[in-house]
């Protein structure tokens, strides 16, 4: 029964729900139920919750598999962590109105390093157990 993957989904969860909040608020504020109205700040806060999941879904999944191919617990962790790291890091960047690429550009790169190396231990963990 996987215990590392689910324990870092809950933890993404509760940031999405802080990101969503915040775009559910600045909208209120605003008195803006649909689109931006010309609010480029809201823009940045729909922009971050929207990119948080396109992404996270995704990577949980494959860290899933991965927990469940039995890769060493120090492993999972490793890029669960690295993983939770990118995203609060690419959010720190785009929500910011004078937006700091370096975070945005270390996040981006930082999840999709995360992707790439999960998704090639997922096809060799496959691969030695004698599947695919």
């Amino acid at each position: 029964m996987p215990i590392i993957v689910p324990a870092y989904a809950a933890i993404l969860a509760l940031i999405f729900a802080a990101l969503s909040f915040r775009v559910a608020n600045s909208r209120r504020v605003l008195r803006t139920p649909l689109g931006i109205g010309g609010n480029t700040k809201l823009e940045r806060y729909i922009r971050v919750q929207g990119n948080f999941a396109e992404y996270v879904p995704f990577a949980l999944l494959l860290l899933f598999f991965l927990e469940m191919q039995d890769w060493p617990a120090w492993l999972v962790h490793l890029l669960c962590a690295v993983f939770l790291a990118a995203r609060i890091v690419h959010a720190l960047g785009v929500s910011q109105e004078k937006e700091d690429f370096r975070l945005r550009i270390a996040g981006m790169i930082t999840t999709l390093s995360v992707f790439i190396v999960t998704a090639l231990l997922l096809l060799t963990g496959g691969i030695l157990r004698g599947g695919a």
